[in-house]
């Protein structure tokens, strides 16, 4: 499926990450080094970048995905998932190999372990993710997962030739700590956009307090650059314009928190791409990631419908 080119009133969501099967296991515990566990259930998910897609489609947002995806059953799997939410597929599956899967071990305190494998999402190259076609205003999520070989320098060489008025969005993940530092100022260097959790912004800049971070990532970034770094379920900070905000969150009792930062992380890339405050997109996208972890599986984000209704349901 082309990304068509929708008119310029709706700037799109372009995800370059790893669009994976997530092999989800509910689990009472994990095991001793050598030991056993057994589960008490098991499905499998798109995930990965598809969370974040998902998410972004479901508030009302054209997104496409430019990275790769396989020719096999998991392939199917993300492709059908993409389908069914209008999202598109910019470049043709890859010949001859599946789609990786990632091992999702989830805890009755919905903490959850990842082991993860690679796959045809890896094969990437600069003209694949080229067919994406970014326009102005477009939005280009990247992931610091993705700064790993075999995709770091493709990604790293189509990203050195976006258009300027084309906004770079970095999810940094915890990848981004185990980097060379000339590799992260390289990709801060043009990051118009830092969202994160709260570890990952205190790993790059060494500070502890939530809201003092944001002051610190954003001295890493280029000027103007705006930083969201989540604080669970209390919320998040944002700094816009040199002022930094908090947004409060909506504390839920989890069953599963897996894919809340991706849903969080998707519904404020829709919300700024249609156009809303980068506040307002902070509060929907709390909201949204509120109710995710109240769902079992990673691409389970709201649509904007039920994120209207439980925003008013807080306001009562």
């Amino acid at each position: 499926m082309s990304p068509s080119r929708p008119s310029r009133q709706h700037r799109r969501v372009i995800h370059t990450g790893q669009a994976l099967v997530d092999v989800v296991c509910e689990v009472p515990g994990l095991p001793v080094r050598g030991g056993n566990v057994n589960a008490t259930s098991f499905a499998p998910y798109a995930g990965g970048a598809v969370s974040i897609l998902l998410a972004a489609a479901r508030s009302g947002a054209s997104a496409v995905h430019a990275g790769a995806h396989g020719t096999g059953p998991n392939g199917d799997l993300i492709r059908a998932a993409l389908d069914r939410e209008g999202v598109g597929l910019s470049a043709p599956p890859v010949a001859d190999e599946d789609t990786g899967i990632c091992v999702v071990l989830v805890e009755p305190s919905a903490e959850r372990t990842f082991v993860t494998t690679y796959g045809a999402e890896r094969r990437i190259s600069a003209e694949s993710l080229a067919t994406s076609d970014p326009g102005p205003g477009d939005w280009v999520c990247v992931t610091g997962y993705s700064l790993y070989p075999p995709t770091r320098d493709p990604l790293l060489a189509w990203v050195d030739g976006l258009p300027a008025d084309v906004h770079l969005v970095l999810d940094p993940g915890a990848a981004l700590a185990d980097m060379p530092a000339e590799l992260v100022e390289q990709v801060l260097a043009v990051t118009d956009v830092w969202t994160s959790n709260a570890l990952e912004a205190e790993e790059l800049t060494g500070v502890t307090d939530v809201e003092a971070s944001c002051e610190a990532v954003a001295e890493r970034l280029p000027e103007g650059a705006v930083v969201i770094v989540r604080d669970g379920p209390e919320g998040c900070f944002v700094r816009v314009d040199g002022q930094t905000s908090y947004v409060a969150g909506y504390p839920q009792e989890p069953v599963d928190t897996n894919g809340a930062g991706d849903t969080h992380t998707g519904v404020l890339c829709a919300g700024v791409a249609q156009g809303l405050p980068w506040l307002e997109a902070a509060r929907r996208a709390n909201a949204a990631g509120a109710i995710k972890v109240t769902r079992r599986g990673p691409a389970t984000a709201p649509t904007s419908a039920e994120v209207d209704l439980f925003l008013a349901q807080q306001d009562h």
